[in-house]
């Protein structure tokens, strides 16, 4: 994850590297998707990752619906 001041920047940056531009989020989005992705204890036995579902599930409430997304 790379963090930008403003899209314009964003745009500099892809074309000085000649990269594709990805997903954008806000700082908020991103702290939502933190909670929600680490809720889980990894140190309890019952721990497991998520599936592609869940992932995908997870991705859709926050708004994250593009093809950047989609795990399949």
């Amino acid at each position: 994850m790379l963090l930008f001041r403003s899209e314009k920047h964003v745009d500099r940056w892809c074309k000085l590297w000649n990269q594709p531009r990805g997903a954008m989020f806000s700082a908020e989005q991103a702290w939502q998707l933190a909670q929600r992705w680490y809720a889980a204890d990894r140190r309890e036995p019952t721990w497991r990752r998520k599936t592609i579902d869940e992932a995908e599930a997870t991705f859709a409430q926050l708004g994250f619906t593009s093809d950047f997304w989609r795990l399949r």
